[in-house]
């Protein structure tokens, strides 16, 4: 019998740790530090993605009205059945986060959190009482070939058709990038122009 012993999966700061950490340039640092006091805005989401050797982390925020239309717990059956929809969509991720093929990466683990739809950490808190409620992500992928790395396919405009931008920070061990990605053009490119 042998022993598989399942890593866990990076948190959100250590997402933004390694965003801060590879910084290569002062505004994209600043900016990963200012992330926690954002504007809630519907419509949009953000994107931070980092790889750190062979693991691809990537850590999705986006309110919950962009994904379902409401920012709360569902009431209805119909409601549950969009919940229930978007969280086995984001739990494959790999059917809406498709790296290169030539990088080798599949999908590690997936973490979900949100206060609203009680899930993970989040839902010990109490769901935020300005109305506004957001969904986080956190993906991982185990990457055999990481150098190959050049592109991430998003479905994400085509899963989620109230979503219209998506604002993309990136740590490479080449450096930083930041990426705006605006319906329906999902592809986000990890090499410089």
């Amino acid at each position: 019998m042998s022993t598989h012993r399942t890593l866990p999966l990076p948190r959100r700061a250590t997402v933004r740790r390694l965003l801060a950490a590879a910084c290569l340039a002062l505004p994209l640092a600043a900016s990963a530090q200012q992330h926690a006091g954002h504007a809630h805005t519907h419509g949009q989401a953000r994107l931070d993605v980092a790889l750190d050797g062979g693991q691809l982390s990537l850590a999705l925020e986006v309110p919950l009205d962009s994904l379902v239309g409401f920012e709360r717990a569902p009431r209805t059956a119909q409601e549950r059945a969009r919940v229930d929809a978007v969280l086995a969509g984001l739990r494959a991720a790999d059917g809406l986060v498709r790296p290169n093929p030539e990088a080798g990466c599949r999908l590690a683990g997936v973490e979900l959190n949100s206060a609203a739809l009680k899930l993970g950490p989040a839902a010990s808190s109490a769901a935020p009482d300005d109305g506004h409620a957001d969904l986080d992500a956190d993906l991982r992928f185990d990457c055999t070939q990481p150098e190959r790395l050049r592109r991430i396919d998003l479905d994400l405009f085509k899963a989620w058709p109230r979503l219209q931008r998506v604002d993309v920070q990136v740590a490479l061990p080449s450096g930083q990038l930041k990426r705006t990605l605006k319906r329906p053009d999902g592809r986000l490119s990890l090499e410089r122009p």
